[in-house]
This record gives structure tokens, C-alpha cells and sequence, in this order.
């Protein structure tokens, strides 16, 4: 059974800072690629970081210089980590991965947040950043 495990998520101050998990099981090697996308209430999801099959990272200009996604293969989990967190980066976080033939570039990954984007999503983790 394949699924996806998101942590890390809950409370921080802005400017603070926050580390997200994702815990991958039941998925082959073919698996990658994998992105972190947020959501909030009434818009759509977006993209906010992804590693591509050869380790090559995206991220759009709102998270650049402030976000970073990592990936562990011997744990199975990606990681993203958040600094210099605004409130404007509320919002649940999902990790989604996709496989074969669906192998592209991690910007193009990022571009493509729809439900059917991804092969498999996580559930999602709620950050909220407020004092």
C-alpha cells in the first residue's frame, strides 16, 4: 500500500522557522520526484518547492532563498525546510510524488498542482504562522 506521511507541521511565529517530513512507503525507485505544494482556503494549490529523478531543485520566487527540499533515500522521507517564515505562508502543506512516463523537470513538477497532478498526495499538513 502506498502512502504518503506528512509532519512537522503546527504553529510558528513569523520569521520563525519550521521543518516539514515526508515519509514515503509501498513506493517503487521510479518514485523520485517529489514536491511540497500549499494550500488555503478558496485557491488553488501551488507549487512551492520540488526535487526532481536527478536531484535538481525548484522553487518559486515567493519561497526562494527561504525554503529547501531534501531528500533522504535511506529513510524514504523529504524534507523541507522553512525560514524567515510570513504569515502569507499559512496554509496546508502536501507532499506528492509522481512516476513513469510522468518524469519532468522539478519546475515543471511545481507547475502542475491539480489533483491529478501527482500519482499520490499525503494528506496534507496544517502551518500556521501568526504571533
Amino acid at each position: 500500500q502506498v502512502q504518503l506521511v506528512e509532519s512537522g507541521g503546527g504553529l510558528v511565529q513569523p520569521g520563525g522557522s519550521m521543518t516539514l517530513s515526508c515519509v514515503a512507503t509501498g513506493l517503487s525507485r521510479d518514485y523520485a520526484q517529489v514536491g511540497w505544494f500549499r494550500q488555503v482556503p478558496g485557491k488553488e494549490r501551488l507549487g512551492v518547492s520540488c526535487i526532481n529523478i536527478d536531484h535538481h531543485t525548484y522553487y518559486p520566487d515567493s519561497v526562494k532563498g527561504r525554503f529547501t527540499i531534501s531528500r533522504d533515500n535511506s529513510k524514504n522521507t523529504v524534507y523541507l525546510q522553512m525560514n524567515s517564515l510570513p504569515s502569507e505562508d499559512t496554509g496546508v502543506y502536501y507532499c506528492g510524488t509522481r512516476g513513469p512516463p510522468r518524469i519532468t523537470t522539478a519546475e515543471d513538477m511545481c507547475a502542475d498542482a491539480s489533483p491529478d497532478g501527482m500519482d499520490f498526495w499525503g494528506e496534507g499538513v496544517l502551518v500556521t504562522v501568526s504571533s
